[in-house]
């Protein structure tokens, strides 16, 4: 199963993406899900840093198994679970 989070609609709050972010990475942590893709958009990539920063965050980091970007799409990350 896979999730995914777009945060073009909030993204001009970072607090808003913070807790967007966090939330879905909880909720996969808790369901089996083996994936969630997270669409910061191309941009200038801004976004897509912040969002690679928090997941960093050793807090979230044990939640996931590996976080990469999508081949097919700069403009979205791929966060592993299994």
């Amino acid at each position: 199963m896979t999730l995914t989070l777009d945060l073009h609609p909030i993204f001009q709050s970072q607090r808003d993406v913070d807790q967007a972010v966090r939330s879905m990475m909880f909720r996969a942590a808790k369901s089996d899900v083996e994936r969630v893709i997270i669409i910061p958009g191309k941009g200038s990539q801004k976004l897509k840093n912040r969002v690679l920063a928090l997941l960093r965050q050793p807090h979230l980091k044990k939640l996931y198994k590996a976080v990469e970007p999508d081949p097919e799409n700069l403009g979205r990350v791929i966060v592993r679970f299994r």
